[in-house]
Order: C-alpha cells, then sequence, then structure tokens
C-alpha cells in the first residue's frame, strides 16, 4: 500500500484521503504516512469517532483536515474546533460529509455553515462512502449557501464531461473526490487510470 500511496501522490493532488474507520475495507492502520511531496494535504475520514480518537490521529499522522462522515452534531463540530485551535491553533481544516440523494435537503447543513471549512456531498448508499455512483448533480442549484463543498460520489472517465460543465457553473465547488471508480481493490488505486482522469479534467 505504501508504494501506492507514493505513486497517488506523485501526481499531485491537492488532497489525498486516508480513512481511520474500522469497519472500511479502506481502513488505513499504517505506523506511518509515506512523506508526501509538498503540497498534497493529508485528509483524516472518520465517522462517529470520539474527540480524543480524532485529535490523536490527527497528531500521530500529522494531518491537515478532518473530514467528518458519520452523525457528527453542530456542537461535537464545535468543541472539536476548540481542542484543535487549543491544541494546533491554526493550519487545519474540518470538512463535513452529507450524503445526498433526490429527495436532499440542503438547510440540513445550515447549521454547519461557518463552523467547517467545507462541506462534502456524496451519494447516499448503504455505506459510509464508496458506493460507487453518482447522485442527481442537477439538485446542486438548489445549494445556496457560501460554504465551498467537495463533489464527491462515484465519479469517474465517463462522468468528465458533465463534471468540465459542472465546474463552469457559479457553485462554490471546491474539490472534485474520487475513489472507487480507480480501485483495483480497496484502497489501493489504478494510477495510470487517475493520471488519464486529471489530464483530461485538466485539459480545456
Amino acid at each position: 500500500m505504501k508504494h501506492n500511496i507514493a505513486e497517488v501522490a506523485k501526481l499531485q493532488p491537492d488532497y489525498l484521503g486516508f480513512i481511520f474507520y474500522e469497519k472500511s475495507p479502506r481502513y488505513f492502520d499504517g505506523e506511518e504516512i509515506p512523506q508526501l511531496p509538498e503540497g498534497v494535504k493529508k485528509v483524516g475520514v472518520f465517522v462517529d469517532a470520539t474527540i480524543d480518537e480524532i485529535l490523536t490521529t490527527f497528531e500521530k499522522y500529522n494531518l491537515d483536515v478532518i473530514q467528518l462522515h458519520g452523525n457528527e452534531t453542530k456542537e461535537f463540530v464545535l468543541t472539536l474546533n476548540m481542542y484543535l485551535r487549543l491544541k494546533f491553533w491554526d493550519g487545519y481544516e474540518v470538512w463535513k460529509v452529507f450524503p445526498v440523494d433526490d429527495s436532499f435537503d440542503f438547510s440540513s447543513t445550515r447549521d454547519f455553515v461557518k463552523k467547517v471549512d467545507a462541506f462534502l456531498f456524496d451519494t447516499k448508499g448503504h455505506n459510509h462512502g464508496g458506493n460507487g455512483k453518482t447522485f442527481n448533480w442537477e439538485i446542486l442549484k438548489n445549494y445556496k449557501y457560501k460554504t465551498p463543498f467537495i463533489l464527491s460520489g462515484g465519479i469517474g472517465l465517463e462522468e468528465i464531461e458533465n463534471l468540465k460543465k459542472l465546474l463552469k457553473t457559479n457553485l462554490p465547488i471546491y474539490a472534485i473526490d474520487v475513489n472507487s471508480k480507480f480501485e483495483i481493490e480497496p484502497g489501493m488505486k489504478d494510477v495510470s487510470t487517475l493520471k488519464k482522469f486529471m489530464d483530461v479534467l485538466n485539459h480545456d
């Protein structure tokens, strides 16, 4: 896995995610994260973890971003931010994930506005992410807040053209999260296909 992480990191993504949820087939339990190129930030993905667990993992792996993928409340996020500021001062990001389907109400994100750095909209499914399916992006036109968001959920090469169109809208899209469509097996990425995706997406 270390070699695969290093190969993906060479593509210079803005962020590289590591899942710290034991029930996930992509669970990362390595003693350390390999040295990443400058500018590649480490995202720790947590599902209903305690604040102590998050802080301990954040410090152990020198993470840059905390991605909350469970049922965390606004009170939890406020407390987490308080401890992060006390312990690490600044230089970190907190993202809150929302599972989206055709009936999703974006007003459910309102409590987290100005409490997190970004939202992540993923396809609603049985698993906490990695469901391999996109949601209907038309629903994003109902998003009215200024908090930037990461678009996630089964994104692969076949979504490139629609993705390019979406990126030209006024939506505050912060980043694109890709995962399962580029996997050889859980946690292992097909680097050549991922490179092709990045090259095509960035080509005008």
